[in-house]
């Protein structure tokens, strides 16, 4: 379980969250949604510790991250697999150098053959097999997105984090991640945030929907009971979206 309490952040003199609560369970996939610049991924950057609040708390797992050392935080990052908005592959390295270089940079002592299976699985989970010795520039969009979610996936995480998936591709693809997302989350029982303004996709993917605005989380609740609502706040948004 993921808790954000009171959580408040400032870059300069503008204020990004000024009080986000919002409390993530095990197995579900909680969206996250909101206009340009609210804070969304802000928000998830402050889960895994790359962002230290101003006061407030993220605690996982009744662990509050700001208060773990380097090797407590570095443990707990391990249960954590993000997918970066522009995918983050590095373009001097092929597919299965990406994907394994979590593996490789945790240091656990597997052999290059134990790797070569991993990635292999990773590749397949995300239907996208036989590609390990292409490089990124090869790829197109969706298959980028694909080979960041198999590295996201190739430490076996309880949480992953997905940071606006769909940004880039055409309706077919962005379906196409959506349905991975969903199918992950089923198959694997993992715990998913999805950061996004796409509302097709959070009609296709959400069990719990969250909006922050103007620093807060505003509404948390059903797909329905979002769409159904009657907020001026929401429906302007919804019409926008």
């Amino acid at each position: 379980m993921i808790e954000i309490k009171d959580l408040h952040k400032k870059f300069g003199d503008k204020k990004v969250l000024q009080g986000i609560n919002l409390e993530i369970e095990k197995g579900e996939t909680t969206v996250i949604i909101g206009r340009s610049g609210c804070g969304k991924s802000v928000l998830i950057k402050h889960i895994v510790g790359l962002l230290i609040p101003d006061s407030g708390y993220v605690k996982v797992e009744g662990l509050i991250v700001k208060k773990l050392n380097e090797k407590e935080l570095f443990h707990l990052r391990k249960k954590f697999g993000v997918l970066f908005q522009g995918s983050a592959l590095f373009d001097s390295m092929t597919v299965e150098e990406n994907i394994s270089l979590p593996l490789t940079e945790s240091k656990n002592h597997l052999t290059k053959t134990e790797i070569d299976r991993i990635v292999a699985e990773k590749l397949e989970l995300v239907e996208l097999p036989g590609v390990q010795e292409l490089m990124p520039a090869e790829l197109s969009g969706g298959m980028k997105k694909r080979v960041a979610l198999a590295r996201a996936l190739v430490t076996n995480p309880e949480y992953i984090l997905y940071d606006e998936p769909t940004t880039g591709l055409d309706p077919i693809m962005s379906d196409s991640i959506d349905y991975l997302i969903k199918d992950l989350s089923t198959k694997l029982k993992v715990t998913s945030v999805v950061v996004t303004h796409d509302m097709y996709s959070v009609k296709n993917i959400a069990d719990k929907v969250s909006m922050i605005h103007e620093g807060v989380i505003y509404f948390t609740g059903s797909l329905n009971d979002l769409i159904n609502s009657s907020d001026d706040v929401i429906v302007n948004f919804l019409n926008r979206a």
